[in-house]
């Protein structure tokens, strides 16, 4: 008969574990040790928790899992990106990113193993949803990637973005502990103002972010200026269109105060005109956005998106300051590895 799994420790809060040890007979400072070998050293087993006894680590061995993921294959690009390829304690693949930028070293995290939105530009979108991470395993994304980041460039991250695989506001719970885990102090102590998550939109769970009063930053990944348009390439809008996109924007940053940014990616002939921008120009000035970011186009391997040219870019870019937005052409980092947006689905992780 086979044994039902242990617990997982880090899944256990503070006052549990104090209350384990407490029923233990152990002194109350060892569950700070513990903790602070959880959350700030980031130990992956009980035998590297080196101030505890022994017996005290085999006791915890015997009475809790301790699942974390593991690096299984690294990318490095020849513009300094690096992409990670991670293995769950499952078996499953899941892909990170660091992406050096000037004096900004970015995380680019996944919240979900595969997709279940199948947006038809992004990789990820054709692979089939296997199951949501759990929130240790996007902190340990963060910090497996903050020590390549340490190891090749001297600095430790200064931003992290939920713009890997998946859609954040679909694993919502474990999206909001893992970054409160990321800006604790007694975690990795992040500001969450260098933190934004990006959400393909989903409206109800846009509001609930308003409602929680989160403190980092929203980006809508919209990438179609109309209705019409954004039904024939991603089909989360057939139940969040843009009328109630719109709204829930504005009711979170009513809330919250906190940055917007749209994220809107070119496809030669398909929303790259000056109708298109007009159509954006629309959107901007019924939200409070701070920015819009205009991505130039990384082409996969089952779409037939193509990329504009460099001028129908630049034009578009120029008729957008014209009209006073404040928009920013987004050069991708890291194509020579699959590594950047809309790409993150290793060859292997799709067969897996």
């Amino acid at each position: 008969m086979k044994q039902p799994a242990l617990p997982n420790i880090r899944h256990q809060s503070l006052a549990e574990l104090e209350q384990y040890f407490e029923a233990m007979g152990e002194k109350k400072y060892r569950v700070k040790q513990v903790w602070e070998w959880l959350w700030q050293k980031h130990a992956h087993s009980f035998a590297e928790m080196t101030n505890l006894s022994k017996e005290l680590r085999e006791k915890l061995g015997s009475q809790f899992s301790l699942p974390a993921l593991v690096i299984d294959a690294t990318q490095y690009s020849a513009d300094g990106t690096i992409k990670s390829r991670f293995r769950t304690h499952d078996g499953h693949l899941v892909e990170g990113v660091m992406i050096p930028s000037g004096d900004r070293y970015t995380a680019c995290v996944s919240s979900q193993i595969g997709c279940s939105l199948s947006c038809k530009f992004c990789a990820t979108g054709y692979i089939d949803k296997k199951r949501n991470l759990d929130f240790d395993e996007i902190v340990d994304q963060v910090v497996l990637i903050n020590r390549q980041c340490v190891t090749v460039t001297g600095h430790k991250l200064t931003n992290i973005v939920f713009m890997g695989m998946g859609e954040p506001l679909l694993n919502y719970r474990n999206v909001l502990k893992a970054i409160e885990r990321i800006s604790a102090p007694d975690g990795l102590g992040m500001s969450p103002r260098r933190i934004t998550v990006s959400t393909a939109g989903v409206a109800k769970m846009i509001r609930q972010l308003g409602d929680d009063l989160v403190k980092f930053k929203l980006a809508l990944s919209l990438h179609a200026p109309t209705d019409a348009k954004r039904n024939q390439i991603m089909a989360i809008n057939e139940t969040n269109n843009l009328k109630s996109l719109i709204e829930a924007l504005n009711y979170f940053y009513k809330k919250t105060g906190n940055e917007i940014t749209f994220e809107y990616i070119l496809f030669s002939g398909f929303n790259d005109s000056q109708k298109d921008a007009d159509e954006l120009i629309k959107i901007y000035r019924q939200v409070p956005a701070d920015l819009v970011n205009i991505i130039e186009y990384n082409p996969i391997d089952f779409a037939k998106f193509s990329k504009p040219t460099e001028e129908s870019m630049e034009n578009f870019m120029k008729y957008l300051e014209k009209n006073r937005v404040n928009a920013r052409l987004r050069r991708s980092r890291g194509k020579d590895i699959d590594a950047a947006c809309g790409q993150l689905a290793n060859k292997d992780t799709v067969i897996s």
